[in-house]
């Protein structure tokens, strides 16, 4: 397959620009992630976070989160706002009920990414109790390869668990989302078939990208004709409708836009998508560097930040440099996703360039 995209396709990506441009000029909040802890119950070996069951970092009270919440409730439609809590392993938190059920009081729905270990069914029912709304599970191939990214021999277990007791209950959004790597990409399209046996609906797909731990692990990493491969069977699932599955959000990806997504590619971080990481600061999507943050919500107003201080990610113009220069996709991609940048700014991962 050409890499370049065809006639047709730049129609409908120039189309999608437009619409990119007026929601940069829009931004308009409509996603906000809570780093609600940084203690981890694993020890993955892609870890961005360096997370651990120990941190020295105390997670952040409920009471200062909200406190955020109401800065952005006179200015959003809560209804269309969504709060995911992400960490760490946000499990690990025993008062996500409390915060979870604040939330729901004032319109706004809420979920949560896990690794699944601490969703026992009686933790279940209470975050259903409180207004649960979404949840992600994280699942990565099958017993041997999964517990061997996770680090943890019960990590399979207990996340097919968790899975199995979503597929029993209605009204709730979720999906599992998968992380490839040289140990699990042989076995895709036998765990397909698994996934849809077991009876999982939404599906989604991440590379790994080399920060953190991740850096250190070569068999993480893919070889471009093994990107472009996954990128083929995402594309033949998204064609045989058993299974809806995509691939995750990073990433311009060329003539197979559209091919393996429910849209063009875009960066919505700092666009509609914001974080208040553990430590308070005010960033966009909490995968980015950390120090690239514009504030933090106990020295600074939430809301001034958000509309004063994210130009960086509403203007690209300061990445249009290296590799990104010349490149006949900058105008669709604007130097791929914010959190591919490393720490001065220079851009680690191209994925257009990655496709063979």
């Amino acid at each position: 397959m050409n890499k370049t995209p065809t006639f047709r396709k730049r129609i409908g990506l120039e189309i999608y620009r437009k619409i990119r441009h007026n929601n940069v000029k829009l931004h308009e909040l409509n996603t906000l992630f809570w780093e609600c802890t940084l203690r981890c119950n694993l020890s993955c070996r892609h870890c961005g976070s360096d997370c651990r069951v120990q941190s020295d970092k105390k997670d952040m009270p409920v009471a200062d989160f909200m406190r955020v919440i109401d800065e952005i409730t006179p200015h959003v439609n809560p209804n269309k706002t969504m709060i995911i809590f992400t960490g760490g392993e946000a499990l690990l938190r025993k008062d996500l009920e409390i915060c979870g059920k604040e939330l729901y009081d004032r319109g706004f729905p809420w979920g949560l990414v896990s690794n699944g270990m601490a969703l026992t069914p009686q933790r279940f029912q209470s975050l259903l109790a409180s207004g649960l709304h979404s949840i992600t599970i994280s699942f990565d191939g099958f017993e041997e390869a999964h517990n061997w990214l996770r680090g943890n021999h019960k990590s399979y277990a207990n996340a097919l668990n968790a899975i199995k007791m979503l597929t029993k209950v209605k009204n709730i959004v979720w999906d599992v989302v998968t992380c490839v790597n040289k140990k699990n990409i042989s076995d895709l399209n036998a765990f397909k078939e698994f996934l849809i046996e077991t009876g999982v609906k939404d599906w989604r797909i991440f590379t790994i990208f080399p920060v953190g731990r991740a850096a250190e692990s070569p068999e993480l990493q893919l070889s471009n004709a093994e990107f472009t491969s996954v990128l083929d069977f995402i594309r033949e699932t998204r064609k045989e409708n058993r299974i809806h599955l995509s691939y995750g959000c990073e990433g311009f990806l060329g003539n197979y836009e559209q091919e393996v997504r429910d849209h063009f590619y875009t960066c919505h971080a700092g666009i509609n998508v914001a974080s208040v990481l553990a430590d308070g600061s005010i960033s966009a999507c909490p995968s980015i560097r950390s120090n690239f943050n514009q504030g933090n919500i106990y020295t600074d107003n939430f809301w001034q930040v958000w509309n004063d201080r994210f130009k960086p990610f509403r203007d690209r113009n300061w990445a249009h440099t290296g590799a990104c220069a010349d490149c006949e996709m900058w105008r669709y991609c604007e130097g791929n996703g914010m959190h591919l940048h490393d720490d001065e700014g220079k851009l680690m991962v191209c994925h257009y360039q990655r496709i063979n």
